[in-house]
């Protein structure tokens, strides 16, 4: 009886699945732009609790507002004009942050609507990238002062490209879109993604690592820098926040060391391993990792084992990972050379985005050479994650 009245019900009672389905462009809406309100508020009280620490009484409510969007647009890609040129500079962490709050927005929306592919959850990501990049430039808008010009097109071009990205993986991983993909592509494309992935994670960890080694060889110079900056409490912990903010982007340019390249800040400062040139940079309390003179340090040289273990990682991780149908080891090898390849690709794109900025003239350029970084990881990454592969795989199948 009841199949029977299901079967008889109103055309538009039929399917609550389908009429929940419709509602997911504007949920998505909705989840994108609570994001943002939440996001801009965390950092803006962020702001503002710093300024209590300031005697002075610090910048007034409004102007932590300001620098809450602005922090929350450079995140995303965006860009100022200052009086002292473009400041272009992306504090990855927020960015990671943003990121994880859009994936888990689209999350939300197909757990929410019961989404499985086709059009609804593609009408689900257009209205939250459309949302979100709305929402971006409004924001630019609201912040834009005089001394302080914010590039909308820029922003907009950045938020749209983080949403797209962000929003479709949270959506195609829980609709299960993503493992449909994977599934039916030709060759261990999973294991191989997986083992990219590790790879990458094991230098950015490294590259933490060898930034935090830096810093703990001069104390010194991080407090007389943060010292003679004067003021209280508040700047203190204002460049502190902002260097926990960039210590993935020191991560990239450790990685630039570690690979070969090094890295620059502005023209006047090159660290690498073939030579160190010391100019003036700006009064930032992470900046006393760099060397104190003209002589390579011994971390430098320490680290040119990141490219190394990281392709260690990525090829044992593929060879464990790669199924019986797959091949023997020699097959492991050929498949963990194009590991180590797309993890040099990865470690590219990585110190491109961390890279930017700091206005004209000598600091136009700041952070590793996206292309000789990734050549050079490719190519040692590539032979390590060869063997690794191959001899992973050997182990397996024994």
């Amino acid at each position: 009886m009841v199949s029977l009245l299901a079967r008889l019900s109103l055309p538009g009672q039929r399917d609550p699945g389908a009429r929940t389905a419709r509602h997911a462009p504007v949920l998505a809406a909705v989840a994108t732009a609570a994001v943002t309100v939440l996001g801009l508020l965390g950092v803006g009280l962020a702001s503002v609790v710093v300024q209590t620490l300031d005697p002075a009484g610090g910048m007034p409510v409004a102007g932590s507002a300001h620098l809450a969007g602005r922090l929350w647009l450079l995140a995303q890609g965006g860009g100022l004009t200052l009086g002292s040129g473009p400041l272009v500079l992306a504090p990855l962490l927020l960015t990671l942050a943003v990121a994880w709050g859009l994936s888990s927005a689209g999350r939300g929306v197909v757990r929410a609507c019961d989404l499985t592919g086709g059009r609804s959850l593609a009408a689900a990501v257009v209205a939250a990238v459309g949302t979100h990049t709305l929402l971006a430039v409004l924001v630019g808008l609201l912040v834009t002062t005089p001394d302080a010009e914010v590039d909308l097109l820029r922003s907009a071009v950045g938020s749209a490209v983080l949403a797209l990205l962000a929003v479709g993986w949270g959506t195609a991983r829980d609709s299960g879109l993503l493992d449909d993909v994977l599934d039916s592509a030709p060759g261990p494309v999973r294991a191989l993604l997986r083992a990219i992935a590790a790879g990458l994670l094991t230098a950015v960890a490294l590259g933490l690592t060898v930034v935090a080694v830096a810093l703990a060889a001069d104390t010194r110079g991080y407090a007389a820098l943060s010292g003679s900056l004067g003021g209280s409490g508040a700047g203190a912990v204002g460049l502190l926040a902002l260097g926990v903010l960039l210590l993935p982007n020191a991560a990239a340019a450790a990685i630039g060391v570690a690979a070969g390249p090094g890295f620059a800040v502005g023209s006047g400062t090159l660290v690498s391993v073939h030579g160190v040139t010391l100019g003036a940079v700006p009064a930032l309390p992470l900046l006393a990792a760099l060397p104190d003179t003209q002589a390579v340090p011994l971390l430098a040289f320490a680290s040119q084992v990141v490219p190394a273990l990281a392709g260690l990682v990525a090829g044992t991780t593929l060879g464990r990972r790669l199924r019986e149908t797959d091949g023997g080891s020699v097959v492991a090898g050929l498949w963990g050379v194009l590991a180590g390849v797309l993890l040099g690709l990865a470690c590219g794109l990585f110190t491109w985005v961390a890279g930017g900025s700091l206005g004209d003239g000598a600091l136009a350029d700041v952070g590793a050479p996206p292309v000789a970084t990734g050549l050079a990881v490719a190519l040692q990454a590539g032979v390590a994650a060869a063997l690794a592969a191959a001899v992973a795989r050997w182990r397996s199948s024994a």
